[in-house]
């Protein structure tokens, strides 16, 4: 006779509960695990052995939540994903997109709220220094793109980060290697803006962000700081940022 566990004791409302934040607790182990493996052997090989246990991971938990929810699965797709129109996907990813920046200011807040903007700006910045060449790393693998796609890939990549849904944002082609990007509408500085206070300083954060995404697409990309706040800027852009590949590199290739 099996013996009772505690979860039985519990109702409805307790095992939905604790069934979400059992989801929680697997995205953290998740993490820790990428983070540990970075410690010990480096970005690049945590990268790779991610990529492994992504694609084994996914067809396991996919598999066994189909079986549950009771929906198919299409290469690799939940097939009600696939049934939904074009407009309900754009607006599902755009709502992942705003969750996960309303995520990032509620983590800024609550370090902030309790140890000050310093040391919030501080554990900001070292998270972006992690998330964006892991963003770059996924966009690049979205898109398939080569291993060195120069200004073209990070053209292309840029369009798909989080923040290309909910900003608005513009590419200017400056010269055969260089191109400059804009972050003509920036969802936070415009909310500051329409609360009449001044422009969050955020050049501290942008100087590890996009240097991280440009090297983690090409490594023979340079990136520059054109303006972002507390910097002075025009109406039509909050933040602009130059990125060329680096001559010798172009020598190389040709």
């Amino acid at each position: 006779m099996q013996k009772e566990s505690a979860w039985d004791t519990l109702g409805n409302e307790d095992l939905s509960k604790l069934a979400m934040d059992m989801f929680h607790r697997m995205m953290v182990h998740h993490t820790l695990w990428f983070m540990e493996v970075q410690h010990q052997m480096g970005r690049q090989e945590a990268l790779e052995v991610m990529d492994t246990v992504y694609r084994k991971s996914f067809h396991t938990q996919m598999e066994r939540l189909s079986k549950f929810f009771g929906f198919e699965m299409e290469n690799g797709v939940p097939k009600p994903l696939l049934s939904l129109p074009k407009e309900k996907l754009l607006e599902l990813i755009t709502a992942a997109s705003i969750n996960w920046l309303a995520n990032d200011g509620i983590w800024f807040q609550a370090v902030e709220f309790k140890h000050g903007m310093f040391d919030a700006k501080r554990c900001n910045d070292s998270c972006w220094a992690q998330f964006s060449p892991f963003e770059a790393w996924s966009v690049k693998r979205y898109l398939g793109l080569p291993e060195k796609p120069g200004l073209a890939g990070l053209k292309q990549a840029l369009q798909f980060r989080m923040y290309a849904g909910i900003n608005e944002q513009s590419i200017i082609e400056e010269s055969p290697n260089s191109i400059v990007f804009q972050m003509n509408n920036c969802r936070v500085q415009s909310a500051r803006k329409r609360r009449g206070l001044e422009d969050y300083p955020c050049k501290s954060a942008g100087l590890v962000e996009y240097p991280q995404f440009a090297k983690a697409i090409d490594p023979g990309l340079k990136t520059e700081c054109i303006g972002c706040p507390p910097d002075a800027h025009p109406d039509e852009w909050f933040c602009a940022w130059r990125f060329t590949l680096d001559e010798e590199v172009l020598k190389q290739e040709v």
